[in-house]
Formats: C-alpha cells, sequence, structure tokens
C-alpha cells in the first residue's frame, strides 16, 4: 500500500510537469509565428517637411516578453540615417511605431499624419523601394 502511493505521487508529479512543459513549448511557437509591423515618422523643428514611410513588416522579429520591439532604438537610426544621407536633410528626429496587428497599426499611422496635416505640416511618403526597414545585426 505504501509502495502504491509513492508510485501514485511520482505519476502524478510526473503528468503536472509534463503539462506545463507542453504548454510552454506552445506559447514560444505562438510568439514565433506572429509578424511584427512597423512604420516611421521623421520631422524638424526647423523645416515644414515631415517623411514617412508606409506600414512595412519585418522579418524575423519577435516582442520580447513586455511586448516591445529589441533594438528598437536601431530602427529608428536606420531611418535617421536614410533621411540624413539619402534625403540630405539633417537635424531630422525619427520616431517609428510597431505593432503584430496590422490593422491597428495602420489606423495609428494615419491618425499620426492627420495630427501632422492639422499642424500645416507637409507630408512626404518615404516609397518602400528607396527604404526598407531590416532588422539590426545582433
Amino acid at each position: 500500500m505504501k509502495y502504491l502511493r509513492v508510485i501514485m505521487a511520482l505519476a502524478l508529479a510526473f503528468v503536472l510537469c509534463s503539462a506545463f512543459t507542453m504548454k510552454k513549448d506552445k506559447d514560444k511557437e505562438k510568439e514565433k509565428e506572429k509578424p511584427v509591423y512597423v512604420f516611421g515618422v521623421a520631422a524638424s523643428f526647423s523645416d515644414t517637411v515631415v517623411y514617412y514611410t508606409p506600414v512595412q513588416l519585418v522579418d524575423s522579429v519577435v516582442l520580447d516578453k513586455n511586448g516591445f520591439l529589441p533594438q528598437r532604438d536601431m530602427y529608428s537610426y536606420q531611418l535617421k540615417n536614410h533621411v540624413e544621407y539619402q534625403l540630405n536633410k539633417p537635424n531630422y528626429t525619427c520616431s517609428i511605431y510597431f505593432s503584430e496587428n496590422k490593422g491597428k497599426l495602420e489606423k495609428e499611422a494615419a491618425k499620426v499624419k492627420s495630427g501632422y496635416q492639422k499642424s500645416k505640416q507637409t507630408l512626404q511618403a518615404i516609397e518602400p523601394d528607396e527604404f526598407k526597414f531590416e532588422k539590426p545585426q545582433d
């Protein structure tokens, strides 16, 4: 009888541990499957032109456990470098917006652009063939 209790306790522990292990693996798979979308805006206090990118899919990027884009500052620097060196527009401040939901991000982009239009800024699109966000090197 004593051995039966020990065996049942071990079997129960094994079932519980394996159930939690499977759940974590499934969560990691779900995490990897979600695409991440990004768009950027470059504005200057001394110029009325605001540059923006369309919503773009960034390949092989997974948000961290807090829902933030890893190395998000590097994406801003990519846009800043493009604006400074390709468009020859120094002193622009660049910001990026990201989400796993493309529809929500497109709504956010429309909201940001309408805010600049209300303040009499001129919007200039940066076409995807000119600039594309890339995953920073690790």
